[in-house]
């Protein structure tokens, strides 16, 4: 039996009813490229909680999305730039605790690796899309043309994804506007942009690994062996492979 990957929901607006929706893209490359089985878990903290599904799963996908982490999840009393997912922001806390507790994987795509951030007590900055160098494609860009923005990244030396990649550095695409400001405990920078913005992740918490990227590995995954290599690494971890050496 193939290792259950839970994938996060978002709360999306489908013609006049909120749908439970995650993008088949997220779905088809961690279930091809990490070979694992999936299951959708919805963002209803009102109607479940993290603990009746956390130790049915083998780890858990935290995606991409169009929505924000609420500035509020950070300390921070702005308003903040929309949409968000309050009920997604708070599924998302509550099952990365009860899965780290458990000792099972974690992992983040964009949104989902912000929200990590957040989890471990860190903070973020938004305005990536406005720096010198943006982070994101110019809002009248194509869809397809948003995600080929890219950028390379600097991979940390010695590190879990200079080890997995075999490499120095890496080019990624690039679509985001908000990023890490202040770093979660725990976790380890495994990449950075030029201009010094944390692009990966990862941590050891207690015996649950944490890798997460900033871009968007599922978007060419079939085509691009290092998104792939994101995946090989999501897969290891949902087989028990620890990634990270235990911080003891």
């Amino acid at each position: 039996m193939r290792p259950v990957l839970g994938l996060i929901a978002c709360n999306r607006r489908v013609g006049t009813e909120t749908a439970q929706a995650v993008m088949n893209r997220y779905a088809i490359a961690a279930m091809r490229h990490a070979d694992a089985a999936a299951l959708i878990v919805p963002a209803l903290p009102e109607l479940m909680r993290a603990e009746e599904v956390a130790d049915r799963l083998d780890g858990l996908l935290l995606t991409g999305s169009p929505s924000n982490v609420e500035p509020a999840r950070y300390g921070d009393g702005s308003a903040g730039d929309g949409p968000f997912d309050p009920a997604r922001d708070a599924m998302v806390a509550a099952l990365v605790e009860a899965l780290t507790a458990l000792g099972k994987p974690v992992f983040g795509v964009c949104r989902g690796f912000q929200e990590l951030n957040v989890a471990f007590g860190g903070t973020l900055r938004r305005d990536l899309g406005a720096v010198a160098a943006p982070h994101h494609a110019p809002a009248d860009a194509s869809f397809e043309a948003m995600f080929d923005h890219r950028h390379p990244v600097a991979l940390t030396p010695g590190g879990l994804f200079a080890r997995a990649f075999d490499a120095q550095a890496l080019t990624v695409n690039s679509v985001h506007y908000q990023g890490v400001e202040r770093l979660g405990e725990g976790l380890c920078v495994e990449a950075r942009a030029p201009d010094g913005v944390v692009e990966a992740v990862s941590a050891r918490i207690g015996r649950a690994s944490v890798i997460a990227v900033q871009w968007h590995p599922e978007w060419d995954a079939d085509t691009n062996a290092q998104s792939r290599t994101f995946f090989h690494l999501m897969g290891r971890a949902l087989r028990g492979d620890p990634l990270t050496k235990d911080p003891a």
